[in-house]
């Protein structure tokens, strides 16, 4: 598949790929959180209104804005103002926020919203421009690369690994400790795919990453990969491949039927029965016969 992108020049919005592909958030819920972070800043209009802008009908619009309060995209409050009167205030974030990161915003206290983690030591400087850095500390061999990525399962199947990832995310936004960020799901998103390979559910999945957690988890992303590696399932045993059906055979009955036998019988089902019941009722008076001492071939004839 061919894809070619021409970015706008202008009147444009950007939207994470976490927001499109959401597994949670039906398309309504996506088009309506996408319609009100277009609006600009100035605009300060309730949800309703975009979602009638949107063309999205009442009870979709409803469906619709309980998704996005329930995954964090969308928080509500009704405030008592001065003279008894009560106010609501709504927030749109473009970013998963909980009830008090939520409140801060709401407040004007942006310094506790969820932002990247800074580095673990120093701080971000200028690149150089025009040549290379002036090395102070005499020439020193380059140490060997290092992957940027651990190594993952290359026999899983990508719609497994897919798959693996969107459930990654489901538990990043359910469980508070495991916040993972695009890279993280990346690289774990091969080993969660290998869990499914192995007919581990959803469900599983779930479980073995957020049982137990500690009360704080300083690294989300290496816990999980080292609870799915070291509670990798055990692979599905080997089954014997099943066996071509036998072809279609022409009953030696009296119905002459086309049927599909199971083993090397040569009549259907219908002709077996009747063979046996008649071959029943011969036995029946066979041995009604020897209890009148009579010859069965004579009674046959009385």
């Amino acid at each position: 598949m061919l894809r070619h992108v021409i970015a706008p020049e202008r009147f444009f919005t950007q939207v994470s790929n976490e927001i499109i592909r959401h597994p949670r958030l039906s398309a309504n819920a996506v088009r309506l959180l996408i319609w009100q972070l277009s609006l600009p800043a100035s605009v300060d209009a309730p949800l309703y209104e975009a979602g009638k802008a949107a063309g999205i009908t009442k009870g979709a619009f409803t469906r619709a804005k309980r998704e996005l309060k329930a995954e964090g995209y969308f928080h509500e409050w009704r405030l008592q103002v001065e003279r008894g009167k009560w106010r609501t205030t709504q927030l749109v974030s473009p970013v998963v926020l909980t009830d008090t990161e939520a409140v801060a915003v709401r407040d004007g206290f942006p310094q506790v919203t969820p932002t990247a983690p800074k580095p673990a030591t120093g701080e971000p400087t200028n690149r150089s421009v025009g040549r290379h850095p002036t090395n102070t500390e005499g020439k020193k061999d380059n140490p060997p690369s290092q992957p940027s990525q651990p190594s993952q399962p290359s026999h899983v199947p990508a719609p497994l690994i897919e798959r693996g990832g969107l459930i990654l995310t489901s538990v990043s936004h359910q469980e508070r400790k495991l916040r993972f960020n695009g890279r993280d799901i990346q690289q774990l998103a091969a080993l969660a795919g290998e869990w499914l390979l192995r007919g581990a559910t959803a469900k599983d999945l779930r479980e073995a990453l957020t049982d137990g957690l500690p009360a704080r988890v300083h690294a989300p992303a290496a816990l999980a990969h080292n609870r799915l590696t070291r509670k990798m399932p055990e692979p599905p045993p080997f089954t014997a491949p099943v066996t071509a059906p036998q072809p279609l055979r022409t009953c030696t009955g009296t119905c002459d039927r086309v049927f599909r036998p199971v083993g090397d019988e040569t009549k259907c089902r219908d002709c077996r029965q009747e063979d046996a019941q008649a071959a029943h009722a011969h036995s029946r008076s066979q041995n009604r016969g020897r209890s009148n001492g009579q010859d069965p071939r004579q009674a046959r004839w009385a």
